[in-house]
């Protein structure tokens, strides 16, 4: 019976983590502007020596910073 009983109460805690983003009433802490000073550097330099076409990488890299800063992009 203690089995039965610990398995429905797991199951619940392991259905209500639905992912990485933050619940939408979270406010960033920085501007956008701000934000993931690093992956924004590389992006622009990258996008002016190479083109946008080339640095999807750095692109999206610094979009993953941004949504684990809080930023909905």
């Amino acid at each position: 019976m203690g089995n039965s009983a610990s398995a429905t109460t797991v199951a619940p805690t392991a259905e209500g983590k639905t992912g990485q983003a933050p619940a939408p009433d979270t406010k960033p802490k920085k501007k956008i502007c701000c934000a993931c000073p690093d992956t924004k550097r590389l992006r622009d330099e990258c996008i002016v020596e190479h083109g946008e076409d080339a640095c999807g990488k750095w692109i999206e890299a610094h979009r993953l910073c941004l949504r684990a800063e809080g930023f909905n992009v």
